[in-house]
């Protein structure tokens, strides 16, 4: 049950950009409001309990709420950011109090990495958190001064292609380092 409340929660995730964009016209925010907090509520309950899961989903949870509390279409556009600041949180507090993120998952096929490979883990950690800055302050902007079509593009498209590119770049380096160990 968790696993598909936790794919629920991806779908929505990747969908939401395109569900604000034409839902809006047929659905009120406060709807889109309880039922990202349903499903959010849903992965508290039945989730695994990880680290930093209680908080983002007490945080989702208050936002949700406020969406739904308000009623305001604005709101809506600020999801994206609220998940990318979720994401720069595991990530760039993982390299505080270790293991980093991106070791974490190495650690997942190969449980003993050499030290050269956890130094790289560190390093891909730090990236993927500036990512996920750039990318949180750009949707950021987004919401505040650009239209909802930019918005829908950047979100629902253009994010997606940009981490896709630096899983694919990151793949590449890392098949280098690996030639070279």
């Amino acid at each position: 049950m968790s696993r598909l409340i936790g794919l629920g929660l991806l779908l929505v995730g990747l969908l939401y950009p395109f569900a604000v964009y034409y839902g809006t016209e047929h659905f009120a925010p406060w709807q889109f409001g309880l039922l990202l907090a349903s499903l959010w509520l849903l992965r508290a309950l039945t989730g695994p309990r990880r680290p930093g899961s209680g908080w983002m989903a007490g945080v989702a949870l208050v936002f949700c709420l406020l969406l739904a509390w308000f009623d305001n279409p604005q709101l809506l556009r600020w999801y994206p950011s609220l998940v990318s600041i979720f994401m720069l949180a595991l990530f760039g507090l993982s390299l505080k109090y270790g293991p980093p993120m991106v070791e974490r998952l190495a650690r997942l096929s190969d449980p003993h990495l050499p030290e050269k490979a956890i130094a790289y883990t560190r390093q891909v950690t730090v990236v993927w958190s500036g990512f996920f800055l750039c990318n949180g302050l750009l949707a950021a902007a987004l919401t505040l001064w650009a239209p909802l079509s930019w918005w829908t593009l950047y979100n629902g498209l253009i994010a997606y292609g940009l981490m896709g590119l630096l899983f694919a770049v990151e793949w590449l380096i890392r098949q280098r380092v690996r030639g070279r160990v």
